[in-house]
């Protein structure tokens, strides 16, 4: 299994393969007949292998649908329908884009930055009903051009918060091994039914939502995005085995569980995931203990196809704390030199395998930085133990420097969510005058509970030495987020204004 087509080729045809709420579920011979159209569709409209076709659709079965056609026959890059119209026209330049896929009177924002030689395409229908249409009118389907496993698939994005934002192209065959790896490690089957409540044009619920429980033969229920006054509803209608998220959404989760109690009992969740971003102990331990199904915690980013590392279910041991073990790929800890470090020694986490790229694309400057010694530098602080579990420190260029001493802000999270009182805690490093940086800390408060930034650093004071302390904490209704959910430590100081040297 090396081409998407082969993940599709996965389930029973009169199984379900694709759910959204309040809708009829769409079989797998329904699925791989609209892909197979979808893609003959793009093939009369001049796209070819390797040709790239940005997506801008809200989430959805149609998202996902149109995902899986154009990864499946040319080249997927699937875009945030958020942004705005100069960051669409900087994308849609940087990738090249052949084609632009739109709904009919949507996007825009994307119309009007997609140069004048991108041809418009709009999604019409909905399940096995859904078309492409150019001017309204539906496409003729020709024949397809089968795409090899070394073609690129889908090309994404890094974030770009400290520099240009790098295309990462990923192939098949990283696809399909990745989508594999994360079957094994979680156990998929026929009988799995996912949520999906990740973004689908970002990595992970391409693959771990999407991409991964296909390939098992398993269902998929796309959700219209991460919404929490209908999260419950879903997981009572849908009724997953399973469900993954970024950190920011299982504390929302948790937030309004009490309410709904009901329905998580009923509810048939055998395990939940969370990836993404570092998951603090203590909001693994309250999943664990209000869903009453194990947390696994994962390790993913978009250059290695998404899963790195994940914790084991049981009966096997997860470490609460670590991200778990290499999922069919090397992990490594090296140094400054290149060297790898043994096993408990700190440096930055490195990677290796059939699922990790070769390089960025068009960029010299990132692979000469991003790769060493046949290794890729994922830029994350961490060890490994002695059954070769990982444990991530922080991110390297988050780790706060304060006058020489180095302050992982993860730990500082993981006290500070400990208070009783608070919901959510991000610390992060602001200017200062004579230490180069110091320590601050923004937190949100738990509902119908009173905190003050004193007694929140009094707190943190039990637990850290002095100089990990906040120096300053801001209790706030809400942590500025990324698209995707993720807390953005790297430029919070200035959202939050506390840029000026003290």
């Amino acid at each position: 299994m090396d081409r998407i087509v082969h993940i599709l080729a996965q389930g029973d045809a009169a199984a379900p393969a694709i759910l959204s709420p309040g809708r009829t579920a769409m079989s797998y011979q329904d699925l791989r007949d609209t892909v197979g159209r979808l893609a003959g569709q793009l093939r009369s409209a001049g796209v070819g292998r390797n040709d790239r076709v940005a997506i801008v659709l809200p989430n959805g079965p149609e998202m996902a649908i149109t995902f899986l056609a154009a990864a499946s026959c040319a080249t997927a890059a699937p875009l945030n329908p958020k942004y705005r119209e100069d960051e669409f026209r900087f994308y849609l330049d940087d990738l090249g884009a052949k084609v632009l896929i739109t709904r009919p009177g949507d996007a825009d924002a994307a119309h009007a930055a997609a140069p004048s030689n991108v041809v418009r395409l709009a999604v019409e229908g909905e399940g096995s009903d859904t078309t492409l249409t150019a001017g309204s009118k539906p496409l003729e389907v020709s024949p397809v051009d089968q795409p090899e496993a070394d073609d690129i698939a889908l090309v994404l994005h890094t974030s770009g918060t400290t520099s240009r934002p790098k295309i990462v192209p990923l192939r098949q065959r990283n696809l399909t091994a990745s989508a594999q790896n994360i079957v094994r490690s979680l156990q998929f089957t026929t009988a799995d039914r996912g949520l999906n409540i990740m973004p689908l044009f970002h990595i992970h619920g391409l693959l771990a939502g999407l991409l991964a429980p296909l390939s098992a033969g398993g269902a998929v229920a796309c959700s219209t995005g991460f919404d929490p006054f209908r999260f419950f509803d879903w997981l009572d209608e849908i009724r997953p085995t399973w469900y993954t998220a970024v950190p920011t959404m299982h504390q929302i989760i948790l937030s309004r569980a009490s309410r709904n109690t009901e329905v998580v009992e009923r509810s048939p969740l055998r395990f939940v995931r969370s990836s993404s971003a570092s998951l603090p102990t203590v909001v693994l331990e309250d999943i664990e203990r209000v869903l009453g199904v194990p947390m696994i915690e994962a390790y993913g980013m978009t250059e290695a196809s998404h899963q790195m590392a994940s914790n084991p279910l049981p009966p096997e041991v997860r470490k609460p704390g670590s991200v778990g073990r290499g999922t069919g790929i090397d992990v490594g800890i090296m140094d400054d030199a290149g060297h790898l470090k043994s096993q408990g020694q700190r440096g930055e986490v490195v990677i290796k395998g059939p699922t990790v790229i070769t390089e960025y694309e068009n960029n010299p400057e990132a692979n000469e930085k991003g790769f060493a010694h046949g290794w890729f530098r994922t830029g994350d602080q961490g060890y490994l133990d002695e059954d070769g579990y990982l444990f991530l420190t922080g991110r390297l260029k988050e780790i706060i420097n304060r006058g020489g001493e180095k302050v992982s802000p993860l730990e500082i999270d993981e006290v500070l969510l400990r208070h009783p009182a608070i919901a959510q805690a991000v610390a992060f490093a602001v200017p200062h005058a004579k230490l180069g940086e110091d320590i601050a800390a923004a937190v949100v408060v738990t509902d119908g509970e009173t905190v003050t930034d004193r007694e929140v650093r009094d707190f943190a004071a039990t637990y850290l030495a002095d100089f990990k302390v906040p120096r300053k904490v801001l209790i706030v209704e809400e942590i500025p987020k990324g698209p995707t959910g993720k807390l953005q430590r790297i430029g919070l100081a200035e959202q939050l204004g506390l840029t000026k040297n003290e």
